[in-house]
């Protein structure tokens, strides 16, 4: 009508992104596995190679969570082929005797877990690389259709990296580089606004200094892109991570001088942001940043041969001199890791080698270090993967001592449901037979109705697949095991002759498995990383209190007494580093509901109070170690005294010993109140030490100011 208001119609609701991705993966698992499965059933009638075409592409595509873009995860998937023959034909040998099976079930279920000490990837593989060494563990017991199960499992991961990589292809995030890149130009940046008047940041540089820094940690960036290998590139690359991030975070703090500095100390910062112009263009695919390194480090020599103890420099002087060589040490230690991230071994930066200690060890080495490190009770990755090679090896037992029918499926029951922590475990089990249960009645009602038409099956399957594959990832583990319920009978439809029992014997396997999980979660460390992080936050402070107390005696006696090539105490607090972080990545992905009323942590603080321990000594202790003066040396050991003594209070309050009093986390008073913090004749090296105590001690004050214990840490 004219002159009416045009009508507004509402907007179609956009695909949710969780349905798209999941539905993207869902197409190419289809595409492969009906492809294969129906080429060796129909055209070449080989059920073996069928069976293992499909299930190949269940096991890698379905199963498993191998991080990054299709064609990332094709990549993966092409250096596992040879891995997938040797678990198939490991598990066609061994099966013909129980006890073998079994004792192979917990070798290989155990090794395949523990891999996930290799990073990401590895540990995205494991569960699908499980599936296929479970399938040739159950009957049918005939080594003589080895050359068929090889044949069909090739077939089928040929077929899935192929639709990996060709189909609907997603864009590639930034790459780790690129954003370690995007910090040192940040970071380029701040130096030079620092060098000039009025020698201050602004509060929103300060703030985007923040984010940056947050976006380097681990847990913010996609797991493709994690620099988490062992390797000699994937530990300089997190060496960068760390590097960046401090720079970061000295530059945004460094304190307005109560006057114009000197020359050598806007010298300092200008030659700071041209290294790290340079570091980022080394990140980005340049040449090393050998000339700019020599250069900021002519330059902090210049600064650090200034005299001190004189009164044209006054204490709050003093100080801005020690952060400005802080941020010095952290720009080179940015440049030296990026050259080793990029080059490796043929890395042109000259560094101190015990920071770098990696580049001389041998890639095997380096592999031996990584499993020795997490090869003990404390790690949560050694814990997860002894949980399920037990469970794992029960579940065979009782399938071959009972013979219980389709005890395969019993076992990937086992392996999909078991969780790190028994309440974890206790929640999946309920849902999943819950999903279970009403898979079983739609399955029952299908084979009732559709009988021993096996081409009605046929149709059926592949929309069947799209339907499980895109909605289970997303709708959880109830909706994923009734959806799987389903399809595994219009797959052994079309292989014999099944009536509805076949959904009870499916009910009956779901049932077992997941007892069987239960039953090992609640034997097998049932708190999974809930109890593990504080054991392995009050080792990491423990370990950060004697390398305290070592560094400020060493400092405090002008300490050419560190000849090691590493500090010492270094080794211990790196490995406690390692076992708390990945204890810490597991914390965040666990239910809440065993943290109980603890006190309230800041598990993050923690690992940034190891840190900024281990930068600190190696700084600190970097010759030469200038002899301090006697009430400089006094003050510095009593300083490092008192920091440790509170870092071994948090310790206590967070893992009590039998007969510690019971303690809340302490709110850490200022350390320093009784102590006089601009002693006579206090050198530089004083203040650098004051101001890593210090950064130590807002740590452990914001460790215990932190959040209740939870998943969001």
């Amino acid at each position: 009508m004219k002159g009416a208001p045009a009508r507004a119609f509402p907007a179609a609701p956009a695909f949710p992104a969780a349905y798209a991705a999941s539905g993207r993966r869902a197409v190419r698992v289809a595409l492969a596995a009906a492809i294969g499965f129906y080429l060796f059933r129909y055209g070449l009638d080989n059920p073996v190679a069928a069976t293992y075409a499909l299930f190949a592409v269940v096991s890698l595509g379905g199963l498993s969570r191998i991080p990054g873009t299709g064609r990332q995860r094709a990549a993966t998937m092409l250096r596992v082929l040879p891995v997938c023959w040797a678990l198939v034909v490991i598990g066609t040998y061994l099966s013909v005797r129980t006890w073998s099976a079994v004792l192979g079930m917990l070798a290989v279920g155990f090794l395949l877990a523990f891999s996930a000490v290799g990073g990401p990837r590895p540990a995205g593989a494991a569960p699908g690389l499980q599936l296929l060494y479970m399938l040739p563990s159950f009957p049918p017991y005939d080594p003589d259709s080895l050359g068929d199960r090889l044949v069909g499992t090739t077939t089928g991961l040929v077929l899935l990296i192929m639709a990996e990589a060709l189909f609907r292809p997603e864009p590639t995030p930034a790459p780790y580089e690129e954003r370690a890149a995007r910090g040192a130009r940040i970071a380029a940046h701040f130096a030079s606004t620092l060098a000039v008047p009025p020698y201050a940041l602004a509060d929103a540089d300060r703030e985007a200094a923040e984010q940056t820094g947050r976006g380097l940690r681990s847990l913010m960036v996609p797991e493709a892109e994690r620099p988490a290998g062992p390797d000699v590139r994937a530990r300089a690359l997190a060496h960068t991570g760390l590097a960046v991030r401090t720079l970061l975070n000295r530059l945004s703090w460094l304190p307005a001088p109560p006057r114009t500095p000197e020359p050598e100390v806007t010298a300092v910062l200008r030659a700071v942001a041209d290294l790290a112009t340079a570091t980022a263009g080394c990140l980005s695919g340049g040449s090393s940043p050998v000339r700019q390194y020599d250069a900021l480090s002519t330059a902090r020599a210049a600064l650090v041969a200034m005299p001190a103890g004189t009164p044209g420099f006054p204490p709050a002087v003093l100080r801005g001199h020690a952060a400005v060589l802080e941020i010095a040490d952290a720009a080179l230690a940015t440049a030296a890791a990026a050259d080793r991230a990029v080059r490796g071994r043929h890395a042109e930066v000259e560094a101190p080698p015990e920071r770098f200690w990696y580049t001389a060890v041998p890639l095997p080495v380096l592999w031996w270090h990584r499993l020795r490190g997490h090869a003990g009770r404390r790690s949560v990755l050694f814990q997860n993967a002894v949980r399920i090679a037990l469970a794992l090896t029960v579940a065979r037992l009782v399938a071959g001592i009972d013979t219980l029918p389709h005890g395969f499926w019993a076992t990937l029951a086992t392996l999909s449901l078991t969780r790190t922590t028994l309440e974890a475990t206790r929640r999946t089990v309920r849902l999943a037979l819950t999903g279970t249960l009403a898979g079983a009645l739609l399955t029952a009602a299908i084979l009732t109705l559709v009988g021993t038409h096996t081409d009605v099956y046929a149709v059926l399957l592949p929309l069947w697949m799209l339907l499980a594959f895109t909605v289970g990832p997303v709708k959880g583990v109830g909706w994923a095991q009734g959806l799987f319920t389903v399809l595994v009978a219009l797959v052994f439809a079309q292989l014999e002759p099944s009536t509805w029992q076949l959904a009870e014997v499916r009910l009956l396997d779901v049932f077992v498995g997941s007892t069987i999980g239960a039953v090992v979660g609640l034997l097998a460390w049932p708190r999974g990383a809930q109890s593990e992080m504080r054991r392995a936050a009050a080792e990491l402070l423990r370990s950060a209190a004697e390398v305290v107390v070592a560094t400020t005696s060493s400092v405090a006696g002008g300490a050419a007494a560190i000849v090691s090539a590493v500090p010492p105490g270094h080794r211990s607090l790196h490995h406690a580093v390692v076992l708390a972080e990945s204890a810490y990545a597991q914390f965040q992905s666990e239910p809440t509901s065993l943290t109980g009323k603890g006190p309230s942590v800041d598990w993050q603080a923690t690992l940034i109070a190891a840190h900024h321990t281990l930068w600190g000594s190696e700084r600190l202790l970097t010759p030469p170690v200038p002899v301090p003066a006697p009430a400089t040396a006094r003050a510095v050991g009593a300083l490092g005294e008192r920091t440790a003594g509170r870092m071994l209070l948090v310790s206590a309050a967070l893992d009590p010993g039998a007969d510690t009093p019971s303690l809340s986390v302490p709110r850490v008073d200022p350390l320093f109140a009784e102590f006089n913090p601009e002693p006579v004749d206090a050198s530089r090296q004083y203040y650098a030490v004051l101001g890593w105590l210090e950064s130590l001690a807002a740590d452990l004050a914001r460790m215990s100011r932190g959040r209740p214990d939870s998943g969001t840490g």
